[in-house]
């Protein structure tokens, strides 16, 4: 004899009902994507000492007081950062209306109503029968869904996951917007030293112009030496010119990220910022389980693997429970009277039996967003580490390219030195002298662009760690 078609579902409900279990798999974290290393390789340079720990607000490790401002700033009034925020509260929001579903909803109701009956009608009124009928009532009633196999526990779950996931997406744009104002400011401090390096060159070549017109007006030079004079001075100008433009544009940028329109920064020293410390050796690589994007793939895969559950306990019987306590009278002045008293309870029971395969369908939808969001986890684990690769490897190349270029602007100086000298002396050149000024002043704008470089590095970093890092406890 075959069982009845809705035998087994109710069979299994009765079963998690017995063992107090909610339908649906329980969460369990992915193993890392790949086999990642357990550690990073040691981040040591030469002139920075290794440290065990980072603070939060890792950009005050800059030590310049303008940066804490420009970042406080932006953290307060960047248009991104706010509208993070605001999703982050209407997810908080929804996770508390979704929580409120696990427990009884009350309601007041009451009302008076006045029906006059009808004397034409096929079934006469008794003599005597009044045609009107007055009625007042109120009462409490409630319905309450009996969470019997955990739909609502797994839709509470759910939503709670999608809170927290709002609030590390709100966290991932709160590191970007520090990093990306630290490294705008870090620019805008580098074409400070660009710039003036360029106004010294002006002004040494229109020294070297003023010399060179009082020595050809005597016959000591010709005037192609003149010339080259000139040609030099107006090149000056115009990276002079260019320079101020790109600083301008920074500062402009800046003024966008903190809401500050009318930001006006005055000039600063890209040489007085410290190098921050470097992460210490043997960093271990599940600190990337504390990046807020990775966190916040995490909160949506716990979110889509228990959706799933929420979809399954569709297909089981939803039970709920009604009620109302109150009283009914015809006259509002023995609506509270004991007589007038009255009360009702009930149970209900639904429970779907053919629906052409949609539930199933819907359970399908929601298995396969949980390996989509599997997917998207593993991605920004793989991502995160490569970041964190990537910033290590530009710490170190960048120290390293920064010392080269100091050696070389040393180098250059004092062959300019030499040969200024030289040319003083007659053994040389005025087209020699031009060369060896031209090769200072690259070095100068180089030397600081890999200052720079090797500074947005280091913000590289701590974004790629999000924020900082913390040694393994002995």
């Amino acid at each position: 004899m075959s069982k009845p078609a809705f035998a087994t579902p109710l069979a299994a409900s009765l079963a998690l009902v017995l063992a107090g279990c909610a339908i649906g798999p329980d969460y369990q974290r992915p193993v890392s994507a790949g086999s990642l290393p357990a550690q990073y390789a040691a981040a040591r340079t030469p002139s920075s000492e290794p440290t065990a720990t980072v603070e939060a607000e890792w950009w005050k490790l800059f030590h310049d007081p303008m940066l804490d401002r420009l970042v406080a700033d932006a953290l307060g009034r960047n248009a991104d950062l706010l509208a993070a925020v605001a999703r982050m509260e209407e997810a908080d929001a929804a996770m508390r209306e979704t929580g409120a579903a696990l427990l009884p909803e009350v309601k007041l109701e009451a009302g008076a109503t006045r029906t006059r009956a009808s004397t034409t009608t096929a079934t006469p009124m008794p003599p005597g029968t009044p045609t009107l009928r007055d009625n007042r009532k109120a009462a409490l009633t409630t319905a309450f869904e009996l969470d019997v196999w955990g739909r609502l526990r797994r839709a509470d779950e759910a939503s709670r996951a999608q809170a927290m996931a709002g609030r590390y997406a709100r966290d991932t744009v709160r590191l970007s917007v520090a990093a990306l104002v630290s490294s705008s400011y870090l620019g805008l401090r580098a074409l400070d030293v660009q710039v003036a390096a360029a106004a010294d060159s002006e002004a040494s070549y229109a020294d070297s112009l003023r010399i060179m017109q009082s020595r050809l007006a005597a016959g000591a030079v010709s005037p192609l030496e003149r010339l080259q004079a000139e040609n030099a001075l107006a090149a000056a100008r115009a990276q002079t010119a260019g320079l101020r433009r790109q600083r301008a544009q920074a500062e402009h940028q800046l003024a966008l990220l903190t809401g500050q329109p009318d930001l006006a920064l005055a000039p600063g020293d890209l040489e007085q910022l410290p190098v921050p410390p470097v992460p210490p050796p043997g960093l271990p690589s599940s600190l990337l389980e504390t990046r807020p994007d990775v966190r916040q793939a995490e909160e949506t895969l716990v979110a889509a693997n228990a959706q799933i559950g929420v979809v399954k306990a569709a297909l089981f019987p939803t039970l709920s429970l009604t009620g109302s306590l109150g009283s009914e009278s015809r006259a509002l002045s023995s609506l509270f009277s004991t007589a007038s008293g009255a009360w009702s309870a009930g149970l209900g029971l639904t429970m779907p039996l053919l629906d052409a395969g949609r539930h199933a369908a819907q359970v399908d939808q929601a298995t396969a967003r949980q390996r989509q969001a599997a997917a998207d986890y593993q991605k920004a684990v793989q991502g995160a580490f490569k970041d964190v690769r990537d910033a290590l490897v530009s710490v170190r190349e960048n120290t390293e390219a920064e010392q080269a270029q100091a050696a070389r602007l040393d180098a250059a100086q004092q062959a300019l030195r030499v040969m200024r000298a030289r040319y003083e002396a007659g053994y040389s050149a005025y087209a020699q002298l031009l060369e060896s000024q031209r090769a200072v002043d690259e070095a100068r704008q180089s030397h600081a662009g890999s200052r720079q470089a090797r500074l947005a590095a280091a913000v590289d970093l701590f974004k790629a760690l999000g924020g900082g890092w913390r040694a393994p406890r002995l």
